[in-house]
């Protein structure tokens, strides 16, 4: 069945091939130029386009394994001067390079389904035959092997994360195993802007947010002068150093000191019980939250470090089950602003919807939840309520703001709205399963 289940994935995967792609395309290809045609000592130096090669070398040399096979598929492609080149046996290959490492990720997440001692399981218990929907096993292999972020991020957008992923959940499927003892730590981006681009839904989106409305509030009450207003440039969508106007500035040593704080007290309880795998993995989880939430210039696919691994405990809990279907709402709607273009906007909205209520049926069953008149027994009614404001939110963003001839005057507003919005649930999610975490809550499946 998950071998049916793989191939069913990525032949969903296959058909995007000729979907939108964004500019991260164009890195890629220009990455495999710089690898293949320069000797190693110059890959970091080449600028001849403006995506310079700025990944660590395991990725640099991982770039230049893929030229040697791009080589025989269509030679142009590698040629430093064919900017934005996109042939079609370009672009075949290069989304079919996607589709192929994710088999990394395949392994990792099959891997994972033989930890059914972890989600609480006896395999020697189990009835043969039963509903897949209670099936543990299945149930994470279409969590993870199915999400709808690494599917928007990957094989619309186009990016290699995939694969990535399968070496982090490879590693936490040997820990869950009892075979590693060690997990590698993040780096963070100090030298670039607090915020990316298109904010990160996360504390401090909130804080910018707040700067804004004090600046706004300030001169129209004649505290502040009018001009604070021009040089409040955090909602142009640029990356760049950015001084709050009416809060104080946020440096890196704050986010970094924040961060550390926030991720302290699940360090220390898995210090204390560092035998406990639960314990592991929600610390994992928790060092994500606090990553992305406090974090120095964070990206708004690093969501996808919290949603993952999440979804190996929400098969094991149901408290951690409330938590991962939030998030499968509006951590993944979050996403919503990388793909931008008509053509594609059903297939996120389908595949975002489908994946949603998958998560909560399926995970809404494993936990014999009984069935309320919102169909969402995961979640309480101001959650509900929560999830519903998305879609009223999404028509004004997608046709809203234009409709009203706001585009050119307030073209960061949608973004900006999108980003707070989010990053309230998101935060809110963060504070509930740190109680989670905290006091031990370990509702397995087949407690009750």
């Amino acid at each position: 069945m998950f071998i049916i289940l793989a191939l069913v994935i990525s032949s969903i995967k296959a058909l995007c091939i000729p979907s939108y792609r964004s500019t991260d395309f164009e890195v890629h290809r220009n990455w495999l130029a710089i690898t293949h045609s320069l000797p190693v000592n110059k890959w970091y130096y080449e600028d001849t386009s403006e995506w310079t090669l700025d990944y660590p070398p395991f990725f640099a040399w991982f770039e230049w394994v893929l030229s040697k096979v791009a080589y025989y598929i269509d030679p142009a492609m590698l040629q430093l001067e064919n900017l934005n080149y996109a042939s079609n046996a370009t672009v075949v290959f290069q989304r079919c390079s996607v589709i192929f490492t994710d088999l990394l990720l395949v392994y990792a997440v099959k891997e994972c389904c033989l930890c059914r001692k972890f989600f609480g399981v006896d395999s020697k218990r189990q009835p043969p035959e039963q509903s897949l929907l209670k099936d543990a096993g299945f149930v994470v292999a279409v969590l993870l092997l199915g999400n709808f972020g690494l599917f928007l991020v990957d094989h619309i957008h186009f990016q290699y994360n995939g694969f990535l992923f399968g070496v982090l959940m490879l590693s936490v499927a040997r820990i869950l195993q009892g075979q590693l003892n060690q997990v590698l730590m993040r780096l963070f981006p100090f030298r670039r802007g607090l915020c990316h681009a298109y904010w990160a839904p996360n504390f401090w989106a909130l804080y910018n947010f707040a700067d804004k409305l004090a600046a706004l509030a300030g001169t129209k009450l004649q505290f502040l002068d009018s001009s604070v207003l021009s040089k409040s440039s955090m909602t142009a969508g640029l990356v760049q150093e950015y001084s709050h106007t009416v809060l104080p500035s946020v440096t890196p040593a704050v986010t970094f000191a924040c961060t550390v704080l926030s991720i302290l007290p699940s360090l220390i309880h898995l210090w204390i019980q560092p035998s406990n795998e639960r314990t592991f993995l929600r610390c994992l989880v928790s060092c994500a939250f606090g990553s992305f939430i406090f974090g120095w210039h964070v990206h708004e696919k690093a969501i996808l470090l919290i949603i993952i691994p999440l979804s190996l405990l929400a098969v094991g809990s149901r408290a951690d089950a409330k938590v991962f279907l939030l998030l499968a709402f509006i951590g993944h709607y979050s996403l919503f602003p990388l793909i931008f273009t008509q053509a594609e906007t059903m297939i996120k909205v389908f595949m975002f919807l489908f994946y949603a209520m998958f998560a909560n049926a399926s995970l809404s069953t494993l936990h014999k939840m009984n069935p309320r008149w919102c169909g969402m027994p995961l979640l309480n009614v101001w959650e509900l309520i929560y999830i519903m404001g998305i879609f009223p939110l999404d028509i004004y963003c997608s046709l809203g703001h234009r409709a009203l001839g706001l585009m050119e005057r307030l073209p960061f507003v949608p973004l900006m709205l999108t980003s707070v919005y989010c990053a309230v649930g998101i935060c809110y999610a963060w504070l509930r399963f740190y109680k989670i975490s905290l006091s031990n809550t370990t509702v397995k499946i087949h407690d009750e």
